[in-house]
């Protein structure tokens, strides 16, 4: 069932339904989250069993605001703090050492954490109401709203394509951001990246004054962390990153036999075919993160069985964008 999350009604609903252990449709300005109390163990077990997501696969709790992360998290390093106010509420999750007692189920089994306050008015609006209840709800367990691997939902109505109408979904139009949220591991003494995202490393080292390390660098002891799988983000047609010029060879081969292809390019690509599915790609990084996963739901709608990419630039602004790529093709 989906509702209009800017409604206050609608908004209790959702509070109440997680204190009662449901699952929830949350849209972020990421993507939309399949949200539970993440320090009800059963319910985190309900989004694991509803995803098809391995249990040792960590979720990201979601907190209302920086104080809130006194609940989950022993300590904050100066670095991390600084990441926090510079980016809360946004599309950073922070993974910090866990408290022993909190959001077990979430976490994996792992002795880390990681925490975001998301910027989705609607999102802010349901974690401030999941505090005021008896009891309170303090975080809520949220990993994206698809079935575990496939592609990330954008809207209300790709979360009720995959879960049904028995699911409570809050709608709060398209996501802003589009690709899910920047992580950095915070728990080895200096900030490493585990997940680009809309914050680039650029923005990380202007923020803390420490450029974050890949995890290649800095590989003992990494913590496991959503969305992070080599394949990941895929739909069922076939994803293939090429350069431009090598998409256009291919089309100029097939001729008029290019068919249940998509193409996905910068550049502007020529073909004879009247089978093919053909999308620009916008030019600007964050434009393209925006609308990711909502052109490739689209090629699978159009039942093609390829897509084509065109292979992302190597810029830091474009390194989120890129990793989602590189994940959906090696599905």
């Amino acid at each position: 069932m989906i509702l209009d999350g800017s409604l206050p009604a609608s908004v209790k609903a959702a509070a109440a339904a997680l204190q009662r252990g449901e699952l929830l449709g949350l849209p972020t300005e990421t993507v939309y989250g399949l949200a539970a109390d993440a320090d009800n163990d059963a319910a985190v077990a309900k989004i694991f069993a509803a995803k098809g997501r391995p249990t040792n696969h960590p979720l990201i709790v979601h907190v209302a605001d920086a104080p809130s992360i006194t609940r989950y998290a022993k300590e904050v390093p100066v670095f991390a703090q600084q990441l926090i106010d510079a980016f809360w509420p946004g599309p950073l999750t922070v993974i910090l050492p866990r408290l022993p007692q909190a959001a077990k189920a979430s976490t994996g089994g792992q002795d880390s954490v990681g925490l975001r306050c998301p910027a989705h008015p609607i999102a802010h609006a349901v974690l401030l109401e999941c505090q005021q209840l008896e009891p309170p709800v303090w975080g809520v367990a949220a990993p994206s709203a698809n079935q575990f691997g496939r592609v990330s939902p954008t809207s209300a109505a790709h979360v009720a394509s995959e879960f049904g109408d028995d699911l409570l979904v809050l709608d709060g139009g398209s996501c802003e951001v589009g690709i899910e949220s920047t992580i950095v591991d915070c728990t080895r003494g200096t900030p490493v990246l585990l997940r680009p995202g809309a914050i680039t490393r650029d923005d990380i080292e202007r923020a803390c004054g420490i450029r974050p390390l890949s995890k290649d660098e800095m590989p003992d002891h990494t913590p496991r962390a959503s969305g992070t799988l080599l394949a990941h983000y895929a739909p069922s047609a076939t994803v293939r990153l090429m350069g431009a010029k090598q998409i256009q060879t291919a089309l100029d081969l097939l001729g008029t036999d290019a068919a249940h292809i998509a193409v996905y390019t910068r550049a502007p690509m020529r073909s004879p075919s009247k089978g093919l599915v053909q999308r620009r790609m916008p030019d600007d990084a964050l434009a393209a993160g925006q609308e990711l996963f909502a052109a490739l739901r689209d090629f699978d709608h159009a039942s093609v069985k390829l897509i084509w990419v065109e292979t992302p630039p190597e810029s830091d602004d474009w390194e989120g964008v890129r990793d989602r790529l590189e994940r959906a093709a090696a599905a």
